[in-house]
């Protein structure tokens, strides 16, 4: 299974938010469908903030992957995080979210890119473990904290 990747358009809705609709029902977040359409067409649109990619061919995508990009002086410069990663079920197991998390970002920091990140649940031991393959580290002393608007 190749993990091939293709930026996604306004072309590419259709296909893109059934996708994420099954990603938000597996993870119990209760966006409605206009408000989900509402936070990723601007990604779509070339909002300079983020990118979606189709992961698989665009006519059938096997899944996708969102990043939103951020400016760090820790860093040095422009950091990502990882917003959304999804695999169809029917396709894990398979190396494709592997794949992705490693030929994106080499590409991201080839585009400038110094640092990317992620969250994982301290119960998702399978991401976890996917998420070390790609060399994705905790951070120690460091906790994502958010305060909602």
């Amino acid at each position: 299974m190749s993990a091939v990747l293709t930026l996604a358009t306004t072309d590419h809705i259709d296909r893109l938010m059934p996708l994420v609709a099954a990603f938000h029902s597996e993870e119990g977040l209760g966006l409605s469908d206009e408000a989900r359409e509402n936070a990723v067409r601007p990604l779509l649109e070339g909002i300079p903030h983020g990118a979606a990619y189709l992961i698989g061919p665009p006519r059938a995508p096997i899944g996708y992957i969102v990043v939103t990009f951020g400016w760090s002086i820790e860093f040095g410069g422009m950091d990502g995080f990882i917003d959304e990663l999804y695999v169809r079920p029917g396709v894990r197991g398979r190396g494709v979210a592997g794949e992705v998390l490693i030929s994106l970002p080499r590409a991201l920091a080839g585009a400038g890119l110094k640092a990317l990140h992620l969250e994982v649940g301290p119960e998702n031991t399978g991401a976890t473990r996917l998420y070390k393959r790609a060399g994705f580290r905790l951070r120690d002393g460091y906790h994502l904290m958010t305060r909602m608007f």
